[in-house]
């Protein structure tokens, strides 16, 4: 019974932490905009207007170097 001299203050303590870290966030505006980074990943800001796509970099040999399988066995 004597542990819950110490537990029931640090429950409380830490508690009351993440309330204030949680209040401190939303005082920042950290919960403000939750769908723009979602959004901002699909935008093509990098292209200029009437520019098209003209490689993948996911193409073979472009992303990693190719290993073949005798190589990946040493």
């Amino acid at each position: 019974m004597n542990i819950l001299v110490i537990l029931f203050p640090l429950a409380l303590g830490l508690g009351l932490m993440g309330l204030g870290g949680f209040f401190w966030c939303m005082r920042n505006g950290q919960y403000a905009d939750l769908e723009g980074s979602g959004w901002r990943v699909l935008q093509d800001d990098d292209l200029q207007p009437g520019e098209a796509v003209t490689e993948s970099p996911f193409e073979e040999g472009k992303l990693l170097p190719a290993v073949s399988q005798t190589s990946a066995l040493r």
